[in-house]
């Protein structure tokens, strides 16, 4: 037997409804309840394609993948800049020894 006063509200006749339009009426501790997708409108039962974008989740996502491309690409144009750099003054230190040597 189940305690008194611990347990949620139970609502045999609760109503789910679906951005599609489909109702649903089930048994649930809340008494309404709002839903994107259903057995209905998802693509897995229906066999059709369905794009879905909540709040713009999508370009949230291609802005980011842009920045850290973005972000990738000057370090690796900044890592060979300082390679360069490092290998010509290099080159400059060897050719000064050679120069001191031979004089």
């Amino acid at each position: 037997m189940a305690k008194k006063d611990i347990h949620p509200k139970y609502y045999p006749k609760a109503t789910i409804n679906c951005s599609c339009g489909a109702k649903f009426v089930v048994g649930s501790t809340e008494e309404k309840m709002q839903i994107e997708i259903c057995s209905q409108c998802h693509p897995l039962y229906t066999g059709k394609q369905k794009f879905i974008d909540t709040a713009g989740r999508l370009e949230r996502y291609e802005k980011r993948v842009k920045k850290s491309k973005a972000l990738k690409d000057s370090k690796i144009k900044a890592k060979k800049k300082k390679t360069s750099k490092t290998k010509i003054k290099k080159t400059e230190k060897v050719l000064k020894k050679k120069k001191t040597k031979k004089s």
